[in-house]
């Protein structure tokens, strides 16, 4: 099972997959080391970690994503809103709006959503 959560570094290091993918191991470590100040023994081991955790590959040398960013983003505010609100979607766009108000267009892009996503 794919776990959801990650750390600000973790997060980054993913970001560097995922812009790059696929990428050459080698050229992902000289990535983190560019953009993150990253040792190649660092790279490697969040690689393992996010390798283990299911969301990446590394095969032959080149990793690739098992999930995509878009999806891995869906499943993470599906836990949040499950975890936070227990489920309940009213419940986080109630507390996520507090007392904004919404413009006509905001309104029309949810009614549409609304009608794509609702049950027949």
């Amino acid at each position: 099972m794919i776990e959801y959560k990650l750390a600000e570094a973790e997060s980054k290091f993913a970001d560097l997959i995922w812009d790059n993918e696929p990428v050459a191991s080698g050229e992902l470590v000289k990535l983190a080391a560019k953009e993150l100040d990253w040792k190649s023994t660092t790279s490697y081991t969040v690689l393992r970690r996010l390798c283990d955790r299911g969301l990446f590959q590394n095969e032959n040398t080149v990793v690739t994503s098992c999930i995509s960013r878009e999806e891995f983003d869906r499943h993470k505010s599906h836990q949040f809103v499950e975890e936070s609100f227990g489920g309940s979607l009213p419940k986080f766009l109630a507390a996520f709006m507090g007392k904004k108000k919404l413009s006509e267009s905001q309104i029309s892009e949810i009614q549409k959503m609304i009608e794509e996503f609702g049950e027949e």
